[in-house]
């Protein structure tokens, strides 16, 4: 994770989640410690920079576009999946909980484009499991997605995509006042030099 000072800061976070289907309860662990963490940090970006910091989540979710494991669904998994666990256990989850409700994720492709047919393409398995989630925020806005191949192009990997998933990018707008103040930040600090 690492955050990023403009006038606002935003964090920006990398997840690779466990893939097998027959396993979704590693899958969901794990999305519950990465919210949580993603919280917690959030909590001292803007305890430390007195804002609300922006958020840009990216990786292999090893989920399909619907999936209830998916991160913009999982707040909701998680409450209904823990609801049969011990009263003390609940105390410390919605706590985590909570401090994340207020940091809604959109997908960058859902928002802009529509999610992408695939990000893997075997001789068994097709379909989208790579994500770049965004919270809407005034100061950080997606302007275009990466253009990603047509099914005909052949299975992964192959001669022009190495690998067994599509890179898949995103262009973020910084808005202008975000950037006066970083141009500002920057001629200041050479200027001490």
């Amino acid at each position: 994770m690492a955050a990023f000072k403009l006038k606002q800061p935003f964090h920006h976070a990398v997840a690779h989640l466990y893939w097998d289907p027959r396993l979704a309860d590693v899958k969901l662990a794990q999305a519950q410690y990465l919210l949580a963490r993603l919280a917690q940090f959030k909590t001292l970006v803007t305890d430390r920079f007195e804002c609300t910091p922006s958020l840009i989540l990216t990786g292999d979710f090893n989920s399909t576009p619907g999936q209830a494991s998916t991160v913009c669904n999982i707040l909701n998994v998680v409450s209904y999946v823990f609801r049969f666990f011990s009263i003390l256990f609940l105390v410390t989850l919605y706590h985590r909980i909570d401090v994340w409700k207020n940091f809604p994720l959109c997908s960058v492709y859902a928002s802009t484009r529509g999610e992408p047919l695939f990000t893997t393409y075997t001789p068994t398995f097709t379909n989208t499991l790579d994500y770049i989630f965004f919270s809407p925020s005034d100061s950080l806005m997606p302007v275009s997605t990466l253009q990603l191949p047509e099914l005909d192009s052949g299975a992964l990997s192959n001669y022009s995509h190495p690998s067994d998933h599509l890179p898949i990018g995103a262009k973020f707008e910084i808005t202008k006042d975000q950037m006066f103040i970083l141009r500002n930040e920057r001629k200041s600090v050479y200027q001490k030099n």
